[in-house]
């Protein structure tokens, strides 16, 4: 039997899930849902596509198994809320809440009901950083020590427009769209950090969020990172992101092209990789998927959805709860951020100095 599904969000992160879950041979796409009447209108003209404005009564005149929400930001809370309450599975894109409070509090509603709940972070698919999170689980390049997590592309180049993206309470900024994805790819390969240092947000043509975004990031064990984001990048065509470990055995560099490995030592946890450079490309470790759109990233993870609901497996490989951990780790950014430029305007305020210094001034310059 497939398993119903209803979109809502026909942006372009809902219209590319919606041709994926459409070509899904054990997916009935039901309705969908979103503001625009117009293209409602032509989805249902040229498709048959019920089409809904109001997602709560998409829900209950239509009650789906599942339901994929690619909307604004802002608006996930609700609806996530509203479809876990009727007892259905949850696919939401990223960033997954600007509250992480809120995210958790969804999260266990989600854990509770033993709902199957899954957050977009597709780069979790990309088979140069599942070779990589192998690796680094067999331990090849012994204790890790340091990384470094970059994304960037070109969103926002240009001082006019604005986006929901671009604005702070709807999307949060280079920081929720761009620099949570390398957030994520940290917690996914070594684990979530304890603390944030240094982090800087800087604007270069947005007006109400960061254009950038530079931070470390700590662990108790010792380990440190860094983070860069700059969706005002125009040296690329499309979003790149990139990770990079250090270990005593070496070192991992990968991107969504390839996997570059560094080994001093071979291992007998990893025969195939030789001491020194070893590279493979994604071509090469890639499992093929029925429909390519984008990328298989983008199918693999709706077809690992749609398996773990199958399955009864509520444990997928990017939950609720990871998504929150991302969230929280970019509210502590944006607190040390702030932390600092109020730092920053109290040592500019001019300090009147105190008497004895006045009077040692006045002093010095008669004996001059």
């Amino acid at each position: 039997m497939k398993i119903r599904v209803a979109l809502i969000g026909l942006g372009k992160m809902g219209l590319s899930h919606l041709a994926v879950l459409n070509a899904h041979p054990d997916v009935e796409l039901v309705a969908v849902c979103d503001a625009n009447a117009y293209v409602l209108d032509v989805l249902e003209k040229y498709t048959g596509l019920k089409g809904y404005s109001d997602h709560r009564q998409l829900f209950d005149e239509q009650r789906p198994d599942a339901v994929l929400i690619a909307t604004p930001t802002r608006l996930h809370s609700e609806m996530v809320r509203s479809a876990l309450e009727r007892g259905m599975h949850v696919y939401c894109e990223k960033p997954f809440c600007l509250d992480p409070h809120e995210g958790l509090r969804l999260a266990q509603l989600a854990e509770t009901r033993r709902l199957v709940n899954h957050v977009g972070y597709h780069y979790r698919f990309v088979a140069a950083f599942q070779e990589a999170r192998r690796l680094v689980d067999a331990e090849v390049l012994g204790r890790i020590h340091h990384f470094r997590a970059e994304a960037y592309g070109p969103v926002v180049v240009r001082p006019s427009g604005s986006t929901w993206r671009t604005h702070r309470a709807e999307g949060g900024g280079c920081l929720y769209d761009y620099a949570c994805h390398a957030i994520d790819l940290v917690q996914y390969l070594v684990g979530c950090p304890d603390a944030v240092d240094g982090t800087a947000l800087n604007r270069v043509f947005s007006r109400d969020v960061e254009d950038s975004v530079y931070s470390t990031l700590l662990y108790a064990d010792g380990k440190t990172g860094q983070l860069a984001a700059n969706w005002s990048d125009e040296r690329f065509r499309k979003m790149s992101v990139k990770v990079t470990l250090w270990g005593e055995n070496g070192s991992i560099c990968a991107d969504r092209q390839e996997i570059q490995v560094y080994l001093r030592q071979a291992v007998p946890q990893a025969p195939e990789l030789l001491a020194g450079w070893n590279v493979r490309y994604t071509t090469q470790l890639t499992p093929p998927v029925w429909f390519y759109l984008r990328g298989e990233e983008y199918s693999a993870q709706i077809d690992a959805f749609v398996r773990a609901i199958q399955r009864r497996n509520s444990a997928g490989l990017c939950t609720f709860r990871a998504a929150v951990a991302v969230d929280r780790i970019a509210e502590l950014m944006t607190q040390d951020a702030r932390s600092r430029r109020l730092e920053a305007r109290v040592e500019a305020e001019p300090v009147a100095p105190p008497p004895q210094a006045r009077s040692f001034s006045t002093i010095r310059e008669l004996l001059r």
